[in-house]
């Protein structure tokens, strides 16, 4: 612990001597920025040099929103970032890495989405600012990285898309936007959510249907406990918006939860939903299903099926209907949950929705705001219904 703080002193010292040297400014960025306060998801005032023209991203799924906010380049202003991406959505890291062939060589750290930031790599990058996910708080106060940084003057915003996203993903769209001076496009971006989601609030609200209990297992394969799920909030919310009534939201205090084998065969649930995603980085040969951009759809309805004879569904209604479904897990924490409402809303409610089509509304979204083609493979249902 001594000589890693004998490090880290060093590291600092060093990022001190290389701030104050003149030869190291750089005139013509310092010209073009000028300091800003904004207030993060946190609650927290921050004063950043905005426009910000070098970012941390403590999280590499942050990219689906700098991509979304700067189309032409979404690598031009990022030093470095977490490498969850790489692992938790090989398909998505692939095709970025085909359109940016760069992407290969930037600087990146291992950890955990509600861990510590690699405070090291962090100063060598010297960026204007640091995005860490609201969940990371915590760990990052007990150790006091924030202030750490601070005497650096390297700003930290909080950001989130998966603690409660319907509340806080346009805030982190409109705070993003503001610092990379993206404002117009931040508020395109709202803009096409707002119309994707009320293609499915507002039928529901003028058709009030009865609603089908829907049980959500959560990570679907990554882990052999059953049955992690869903509270009221990020998934859960998002059954809800789309129709359904979500069983966690009656038996989870918080977002994220477990729940008893014997409760879901006792709530009985008519739907089941399970977020999975390809995760061979993770548990290789795992039961998890490869859904994604260019999933093969007869690879997932294969790994669907194995979910229908888990002991915790046996002799319940979706058991009886085959309605299963499976969802792209990354839903759950990026700014594209208006397909996962859409997509849930068809499966619920088949007959109210059957002119949506949620792989139309992802692949506009693409055409608009991506650096990338679209590519379906992001749900499958052994519903012959819904599909």
């Amino acid at each position: 612990m001594r000589r890693h703080r004998s490090a880290l002193r060093a590291v600092i010292a060093a990022f001190v001597l290389i701030a104050l040297s003149p030869a190291i400014i750089f005139a013509g960025e310092q010209a073009t920025q000028a300091p800003i306060t904004v207030t993060d998801i946190a609650g927290r005032e921050v004063t950043v040099n905005a426009p910000v023209k070098r970012i941390l991203l403590g999280e590499g799924r942050q990219l689906y929103l700098i991509a979304s906010l700067d189309k032409e380049d979404p690598l031009a202003r990022v030093v470095g970032w977490r490498n969850d991406l790489v692992e938790a959505d090989p398909a998505t890291y692939a095709q970025y890495l085909d359109a940016f062939p760069q992407l290969a060589k930037l600087p990146a750290f291992a950890g955990k989405e509600n861990g510590l930031i690699d405070i090291e790599s962090t100063i060598v990058q010297k960026p204007d600012v640091v995005l860490l996910n609201l969940e990371a708080m915590r760990a990052n106060q007990d150790v006091n990285y924030i202030e750490r940084l601070a005497e650096l003057k390297i700003p930290v915003l909080y950001i989130d898309f998966r603690h409660a996203p319907l509340k806080n993903t346009e805030p982190t769209i409109r705070l993003l936007g503001k610092i990379m001076a993206r404002d117009t496009r931040a508020e395109e971006i709202i803009a096409f959510r707002h119309q994707a989601m009320s293609r499915v609030t507002d039928v529901l609200a003028r058709a009030k249907p009865q609603r089908p209990s829907v049980f959500v297992e959560r990570i679907g394969g990554y882990a052999d406990d059953c049955c992690l799920s869903f509270g009221a909030e990020n998934f859960g919310k998002y059954v809800e918006l789309a129709g359904g009534h979500n069983i966690g939201s009656d038996l989870l205090p918080s977002t994220f939860g477990q729940i008893n084998p014997e409760q879901v065969i006792a709530a009985d649930p008519e739907q089941v939903v399970v977020t999975s995603a390809d995760w061979e980085a993770y548990v290789p040969g795992g039961k998890w299903i490869p859904l994604g951009p260019g999933a093969d759809p007869e690879v997932t309805r294969k790994k669907l099926e194995w979910f229908t004879t888990r002991s915790a569904y046996t002799g319940i209604a979706a058991q009886r209907t085959q309605n299963f479904h499976g969802i792209w897990h990354q839903f759950y924490n990026s700014p594209y949950e208006f397909f996962a409402v859409q997509q849930l809303a068809k499966w619920f409610h088949p007959d109210l929705f059957a002119d949506l089509d949620p792989d139309v509304t992802f692949a506009e979204y693409h055409r608009r705001f991506l650096p990338i083609p679209y590519r379906p493979g992001y749900a499958v249902s052994l519903s012959d219904r819904a599909n």
